[in-house]
């Protein structure tokens, strides 16, 4: 802004004082022609009172080089001139200013050289013997008066140029000084010139307006990032060209990276093909999805692009943990398979035995073993069915009602109720520790203490030993069931709680059971906010300590 400041001062300066040289030398010019004229008349004047008076003679007198005098007859025939020879010269009958002194008395003109030099000026008066004396001067033009001058106006010129450009760049910094001194920040604050009022509050309009917008974008940006730092899911906003706009603390631990830089290349996180392929899908679809593992882990990945007028803006990769989904839907096949296979097995024996007696195969003598077979198998299936319904329970968690349960009296009852299988087993039973009253689910503690118990008559040895234990501690209540089994070994003692896992199948057969007897201790006791602690040695025992929270 300031150069052209400058070029405008300086060009203005430069044109008004080319237009002033021209106006004062023309002026000055037409000053010192009429003077000139004015002069000339006089002369003439004078020469023709005296050639009146004295005639030739007093022509033939003058000598002048300057001047130039004519007398010229009233036919145009030349009598004398102060220059030439009379006798050599061409009528001047037509010359404008003797035509024009024969006329009215006085006559005038300007005829220019051929050289465009030089313009001379003619004045001519009538004498009373009706001759005309006419004189004559040289002078240059105006165009021979500028190049005579052109020195001086150049050197006029050049000084005045420098004068200009001094004054100009001051001026233009003075000029511009005060708009690069604007405060831009607090528009109407600034003293500047009066005609930038309306730009200045136009501007601190638009400080008002950007700023309401900017405390919008960061509330926005301050809920986006709230609601994305405290999501689950892993989620990675990427610009068109694939690179990396947001990325939330999920993401970062997705991809076990600390930190990343905004505007990096998304594919050098993740370099797995499958992802390309699924961008390139989402580019072209609009929508792409799969699953894959990621640090041991399972994964649903959404990939989607986003659109704005038609344009594609970028991408959103969203990653969902399905990990217990995906558990959940094995568990759920092998139970399925599971629950098949063991009411199949019951159903095929009852279906068995019916056959048999029904096609008159079986005696008379046999017909109560195999009556008693299909109760037998019967019971099995219903006892399955039973404990099938309860974990289904335990599975919608589902509001049971409380009470205060005394967990002792409750473990007496159960023993109670196995003695007659501990007998067969030759196992004693024993309960001890305090009297303790806990609020929960009485059934629920019921099949807790039936479960443990039971299982720990199945596999006990002959002669062996059952002891359940009730007590107290802070916060906390503990009952253990200990064995003098045959133990669980190591491998297998994280799955023992599992639907329809048996360590030993064979002795599991033998012994009865639905294998759902530990598994519904497991929810039961989920369900009560507790724990269960495992502690087996092969060959020597197997103790069960359930630890209910007291506090929860």
């Amino acid at each position: 802004m300031t150069s052209k400041i400058f070029k405008s001062i300086l060009s203005v300066a430069i044109a008004v004082l080319l237009a002033s040289l021209v106006v004062i030398t023309g002026m000055l010019y037409q000053y010192f022609g009429t003077m000139q004229e004015s002069q000339l008349k006089d002369e003439l004047s004078l020469a023709a009172s005296a050639t009146e008076q004295l005639g030739q003679s007093y022509l033939s007198q003058l000598d002048s080089d300057r001047y130039r005098l004519t007398w010229v007859d009233a036919d145009g025939t030349v009598i004398f001139d102060t220059h030439a020879d009379s006798a050599t010269m061409d009528n001047h009958e037509n010359r404008e200013e003797i035509r024009e002194a024969l006329l009215t008395g006085t006559g005038s003109s300007v005829r220019q050289s051929s050289t465009l030099t030089e313009q001379t000026i003619y004045e001519a008066v009538r004498l009373e013997d009706g001759s005309v004396l006419r004189i004559s001067v040289s002078r240059a033009t105006a165009f021979v008066l500028v190049i005579c001058m052109f020195q001086p106006i150049l050197m006029v010129l050049f000084f005045a140029a420098g004068l200009s450009a001094w004054l100009a760049r001051r001026m233009a910094k003075r000029v511009v000084e005060p708009l690069n001194n604007l405060n831009l920040d607090q528009p109407m604050e600034n003293e500047a010139y009066e005609e930038l009022s309306p730009l200045l509050h136009r501007i601190h309009t638009q400080h008002i307006e950007i700023e309401q917008q900017m405390q919008e974008l960061q509330h926005k940006r301050d809920e986006f990032d709230q609601i994305t730092d405290n999501m689950k899911e892993a989620l990675v906003l990427l610009d068109h060209s694939g690179r990396i706009l947001s990325i939330n603390p999920a993401a970062k631990n997705l991809y076990e990276i600390a930190s990343v830089t905004i505007g990096e290349d998304f594919l050098t996180l993740e370099r797995k093909q499958f992802m390309r392929e699924a961008l390139e899908q989402a580019k072209v679809q609009g929508h792409a999805e799969f699953r894959a593992q990621k640090n041991g882990r399972d994964y649903q990945f959404d990939v989607n692009r986003i659109d704005s007028d038609g344009n594609t803006r970028g991408m959103v990769i969203l990653a969902y943990d399905i990990t217990e989904q995906v558990n959940a839907e094995k568990h759920r096949q092998a139970f399925t398979a599971n629950v098949s296979h063991e009411l199949k097995t019951p159903l095929q024996a009852i279906i068995g035995s019916a056959e048999l007696m029904e096609n008159g195969i079986v005696k008379t003598d046999d017909l109560p073993r195999f009556v008693g077979h299909i109760r037998k198998e019967a019971s099995r299936l219903l006892y399955l069915i039973d404990d099938i319904i309860r974990l289904s329970q335990l599975d919608e968690g589902a509001e049971m009602d409380q009470e205060d349960v005394p967990l002792k009296q409750l473990a007496e009852d159960v023993c109670e109720n196995l003695t007659d299988a501990a007998k067969l087993k030759d196992v004693t039973l024993e309960v001890t520790g305090e009297d303790v009253v806990m609020r929960g689910v009485r059934r629920l503690l019921y099949e807790i203490l039936y479960n443990l118990c039971d299982n720990a008559i199945k596999y006990n040895r002959a002669g062996g030993s059952v002891t359940v234990s009730v007590s107290q501690r802070t916060n906390e209540i503990c009952v253990s069931v200990k064995d003098t089994g045959i133990g669980i070994p190591s491998e297998h003692q994280d799955k023992i709680f599992e639907r329809f896992y048996r360590v030993d199948k064979s002795h599991s057969k033998q012994s009865g059971g639905t294998g759902l007897g530990l598994s519904i201790v497991k929810h039961a006791v989920q369900y009560h906010h507790g724990k269960i602690v495992l502690a087996s040695q092969v060959n020597v025992g197997t103790t069960i300590t359930v630890l209910f929270d007291t506090t929860a």
